[in-house]
């Protein structure tokens, strides 16, 4: 095999590439590593704005494989229409789960128990004391429940908190017990003290926390966002948050990154983190894992992982 690969990690920093394809390394520089209409397999840039990621795409007329290193997909979607029929598109399912379920748990526990006014309090030689909430005893309600959804669930559970409530896109029985579809959301809402959004964006999630789905939150609700921005409907979410009613923990926002002067930094109850659910010591040793894989797979003529879609197929 001698069609090149693309990679955005430099492949001698790879421990067990199979031989044959011809590896180049490309994060995003303005000059291309090599002809894009030789790739074969593209690994798209990591954390890198959507016009870059599809920059080479309308000229890979022969590329067989895209794979994104995020669980999420829209940022190269706006590429897909230039790809030719049977290209396989694949997420990193299996990569980011531990960082994500991570930095869940600290964004509810932070907002929770107060820590950015102790941090400010310090800066302030100030002692705060008082009582705060407890994630012990809490309603949670998890909506996305895929890969990262479970992981987020499995490290709730030694918090002891009082329920777990599922939303995906279709209803199904996992061991942890029924995961609710999108329809039933209205009425699970107002029952929880802790929403998640770990859903992927797409058309049917865009705005999905609007100004119906925030009145539907019970007074004292947290909602956590580590999906995608546009999940959240910013200017509603700000309405409910200047009454101080529901409070928000955000790693993605929208717009993304937040300008200087945007409202929300400067909104009550609201702690934001800049989109780094994902990039973590975890996110090199996984990636690399699934490239290797993914890469034997495809040298192999083996099913790849992780297929999202393929150009050209009917859809549902």
């Amino acid at each position: 095999m001698t069609a090149d690969v693309w990679l955005p990690i430099p492949p001698d920093e790879i421990e067990g590439l199979p031989e044959g394809p011809a590896y180049r390394f490309w994060n995003g520089q303005e000059e291309f590593p090599a002809d894009p209409a030789d790739c074969a397999f593209y690994v798209v840039p990591y954390m890198k704005p959507s016009p870059l990621c599809v920059r080479p795409m309308a000229e890979m007329s022969h590329v067989q494989v895209v794979q994104t290193l995020s669980a999420g997909i829209d940022h190269v979607e706006p590429g897909i229409r230039h790809l030719p029929p049977g290209v396989r598109l694949c997420n990193a399912r299996g990569v980011h789960e531990a960082s994500t379920a991570e930095l869940t748990l600290t964004l509810i526990l932070a907002s929770l128990r107060g820590v950015p006014d102790f941090a400010r309090a310090q800066e302030r030689g100030e002692w705060l004391a008082g009582f705060r909430p407890a994630l012990a005893d809490k309603n949670v309600l998890i909506v996305g429940y895929g890969s990262i959804g479970a992981a987020i669930e499995d490290r709730l559970v030694p918090f002891e908190v009082a329920r777990v409530a599922r939303v995906a896109r279709s209803e199904r029985t996992t061991a942890r017990g029924p995961v609710h579809p999108l329809t039933q959301l209205p009425a699970l809402l107002p029952e929880a003290d802790v929403v998640i959004l770990s859903t992927p964006l797409s058309e049917t999630t865009r705005g999905l926390a609007g100004a119906d789905f925030l009145a539907r939150m019970k007074d004292g609700a947290l909602l956590v966002n580590v999906a995608r921005g546009p999940v959240v409907d910013t200017k509603a979410l700000l309405a409910e948050l200047e009454t101080g009613r529901i409070t928000a923990a955000l790693d993605v926002t929208d717009p993304e990154p937040l300008p200087r002067e945007h409202p929300l930094w400067r909104a009550p109850g609201v702690l934001i983190s800049p989109h780094v659910g994902g990039p973590t010591s975890a996110f090199f040793p996984r990636a690399e894992r699934l490239l290797v894989d993914q890469l034997n797979r495809y040298v192999n003529r083996e099913p790849l992982r992780n297929v999202i879609l393929t150009t050209g197929a009917p859809t549902d």
